[in-house]
């Protein structure tokens, strides 16, 4: 049933609480609607009859009548209504998708064809799904379509369908003719077919020195992508190219290009940087065909799907220790604007199923924006490089709309990475480009094409900024008004240095990489190296530990250090606000579009530092339940009045209810620890809200203060994990978390020896 709703989702929320009878749920849950023109909000009756009682109030009420006895707290509802009614054709095809579908036609024959994405009605009884299917596929035929590909994720509650239509049947669909296909009862959504992200083209130099390595072949990291180079020389000791789709044989070597890249990034990291390669190799699952695009006749989640099945499913599984899957891929045609993806889902549920984390890009957008208050290029050029920033953050800010993360980056239980505006390019080759502008010079931010957040029910999302080179700005366009779109291509003076393919002749090359897609290759990088680390430092006790309790671990490590910098934050309070300063919450709101958790250097979350030691744990959590987790406190803590902080980092993975609102199944939360005063420390600022960090699977927390701490012998702190009451039916009696304790106060370097000396490990355990 849709409720249009007149005002706000909140307000139909709040209204909404104290009927009985309707799914819903917190507030904190809901879609996003803070840029939706006209919000909706989509509710499971529990039967048909419901429903119609539910319109049969709706026109009651409507005509002025008095609502029966009983019923009377649907009053509050209508009144923050503009409609009640069942789903049609107008919710089948949204406005994006219909724009889309109508450039998709324009000046072609109506007996041309048009591939689209039919999701239907899941029905839970097969043989009702069954009949459903082949009712629409025959619609399909009547139409004079094809049917290509058909899918049925019970899990996610995912059943679709790929056809090529004719132009004449898009037309109907266009005009929402009830005869036509988007009439039928069985589909719910059209939607144009998948389309990956435009990925850039590259400068390619000579190959450079390969250091030769001999790595393990038991690989705990996944990349689903497209097509490697598998002969590169960077590339040929270190990666396992398993191609159950077949799609290498198709896929001109000169064209795979991003494939290369990310499997370089990851194991290499920038080849500027001078890193070592990893310990492992790395298994590279190729969804993507020639020319690094999503295969015609192949449903993308239906491909990720069996691609992760077989990788983890059963006694064949092809890579059962993976615990790390990369997917620097996007939809190019599906921005996040509320509800959920298919993908998303599907993302969701496997990390859940088989303990696994997903690290996914957040999404380039290189679409033009304008600049106010600059007539033309010189004299964006010539202003001071912080009036560019602030200039820049504010038309950015007046576009983010149209600037929201790709499917599946809203995923709720994977890490979604942004671009950070940093590389390791040399300074005296970066001088060598004058031809773009750069907008954020000195400052840590996302890049101009980083997609924005927030997630679903309004998370933090992107959860982390990864470098991703430092973009610059081309200028399209001036003219008394100033227009400028995000560098496209990567360049040797502004990106990140990887294996390439080469343009002509057999040699392998080195080029560049940028955006998102590289940034969540190097956030994946990191989380192999902290999982390098925990092994090496732990061994066995590390290892044998659950697949679900690995991944948060790493989940939880790989977000901790991440902060906001200060300056930054302080700049995007100024420039975007709002201005009351009362309005906290919304400042921080705006904050973390751009920045998520924050952002740090990927050798921080591996370092070790004498002034600060970081404590890990994890466990299992069942329903209502509370779990202590005490920390020592070091004695170098206490008696000095100078900087010190105390941050927590609480990650799971939460079983997820597909199909309802109440779709986050397991909510946890760190108590506000009742130790703050004794310790001399309060919430630090320079974090999102409280409020704001509870809704996704990620929970991080920093508290800081500079005056002397009071710390007893054998102190500790003790932090608590609560469980929530659950939501749905699909908690499970018991679900992992890991929980990411720092203690730090700058110059004390006898922070670190002291708390190992209470927490030393066992001796490593030899095979």
């Amino acid at each position: 049933m849709v409720f249009e709703v007149r005002s706000s989702i909140s307000s139909f929320a709040n209204a909404i609480r104290n009927v009985p009878g309707l799914d819903l749920i917190d507030e904190e849950e809901l879609p996003d609607d803070d840029d939706d023109k006209n919000p909706a909000a989509y509710l499971v009756v529990p039967s048909d009859a419901a429903l119609r009682q539910v319109v049969q109030l709706w026109r009651r009420w409507e005509g002025k009548r008095e609502l029966p006895d009983g019923l009377k707290p649907w009053r509050n509802v209508f009144e923050t209504l503009r409609d009640v009614r069942a789903w049609g054709p107008q919710d089948r095809v949204s406005d994006a998708e219909r724009s889309i579908l109508q450039d998709e036609i324009v000046g072609r024959a109506a007996n041309e064809f048009v591939s689209v994405e039919l999701e239907l009605v899941f029905r839970r009884n097969e043989g009702v799904a069954t009949e459903a299917e082949v009712s629409v596929v025959n619609a399909i035929g009547r139409s004079g379509g094809k049917v290509h590909s058909k899918a049925r994720i019970r899990d996610i509650g995912y059943h679709a369908i790929l056809s090529e239509l004719p132009v004449s049947a898009i037309k109907e669909i266009l005009q929402l003719k009830q005869s036509s296909i988007v009439g039928l009862e069985s589909v719910q959504y059209i939607r144009p077919q998948s389309l990956a992200a435009d990925y850039t083209e590259t400068e390619v130099e000579q190959l450079s020195e390969v250091i030769e390595s001999d790595p393990s072949s038991t690989p705990i990291l996944a990349i689903l992508d497209g097509v490697p180079m598998q002969r590169h020389p960077l590339l040929t000791n270190h990666v396992i190219v398993d191609d159950v789709f077949e799609l290498e044989e198709n896929a001109l070597v000169s064209s795979r290009v991003h494939g290369t890249a990310m499997a370089s990034l990851i194991v290499h990291g920038d080849r500027n940087s001078l890193e070592p390669a990893l310990p492992r190799k790395i298994v590279s699952v190729p969804v993507m065909g020639n020319g690094d695009e999503f295969p015609k006749h192949r449903l993308i989640v239906d491909l990720i799907y069996q691609a992760v099945v077989r990788l983890k499913d059963g006694e064949n599984a092809s890579a059962p220790h993976v615990a790390i899957v990369n997917i620097s891929l996007g939809n190019k045609r599906r921005p996040f604007h509320g509800a959920l993806s298919p993908w998303a889902r599907l993302l969701d549920r496997l990390a859940h199923r088989y303990g696994i984390l997903f690290l996914v890009s957040a999404g380039n957008i290189t679409d033009e924006f304008q600049i106010a208050g600059f007539s033309g290029r010189s004299e964006f050029e010539d202003a001071t490089p912080a009036e560019r920033s602030a200039a820049t953050i504010k038309a950015i800010d007046a576009v983010k709309a149209e600037r929201r993360v790709f499917s599946p980056a809203e995923t709720v239980n994977g890490i979604t990475v942004g671009s950070r505006n940093y590389d390791w390019v040399p300074d005296a080759q970066r001088f060598a480009s004058g031809a773009n502008i750069d907008p954020f010079e000195g400052l840590v931010i996302s890049n101009p094409s980083s997609a924005l957040g927030p997630g679903f029910a309004k998370s933090v999302k992107p959860d982390l900024l990864f470098p991703g080179a430092r973009e610059h700005l081309n200028v399209t366009r001036t003219g008394g008004e100033l227009f400028v779109q995000p560098m496209r291509r990567a360049l040797r003076t502004a990106g990140l240095k990887v294996a390439a393919p080469p343009v002509q002749g057999d040699e392998a090359a080195e080029g560049y990489s940028n955006g998102t897609s590289a940034a969540a290759a190097l956030a994946s990088r990191t989380a192999h190296r902290i999982h390098d680390a925990l092994e090496a430092e732990y061994g066995n006790e590390f290892l044998q530990l659950s697949s679900h309790q690995r991944a948060v671990v790493l989940k939880a490590l790989l977000a901790h250090p991440a902060s906001w910098p200060e300056p930054t934050a302080a700049l995007i309070k100024e420039i975007v606000g709002p201005s009351d300063g009362r309005r906290h919450v919304m400042q921080k709101d705006n904050i973390r579009r751009f920045l998520g958790f924050g952002t740090y250097r990927p050798d921080d979350a591996v370092a070790c530092a004498s002034d600060r030691a970081t404590f890990w744990a994890t466990g299992v959590i069942r329903s209502d339940e509370n779990v202590p987790i005490p920390v020592p406190i070091p004695a170098a803590f206490g008696g000095k009045s100078q900087l010190h902080s105390i941050s927590a980092t609480l990650a799971w993975m939460t079983p997820v209810n597909p199909g309802r609102q109440s779709y986050r199944a397991v909510r946890l939360r760190m108590n506000e620890p009742a130790w703050l005063g004794s310790l001399a420390v309060k919430t630090s600022a320079s974090q999102p809200d409280k409020n704001q960090v509870n809704r996704g699977t990620i929970s991080s927390r920093t508290w800081v203060g500079d005056k002397a701490a009071v710390v007893g012998e054998n102190e500790t702190a003790n932090f608590e994990v609560v469980r929530m009451p659950d939501n749905g039916l699909e908690a499970e009696a018991a679900v992992s978390f890991a929980l990411a304790v720092t203690i730090s106060m700058p110059g004390v370097n006898e922070i670190y020896e002291q708390v190992r000396d209470v927490v030393r490990p066992q001796p490593r355990q030899r095979a």
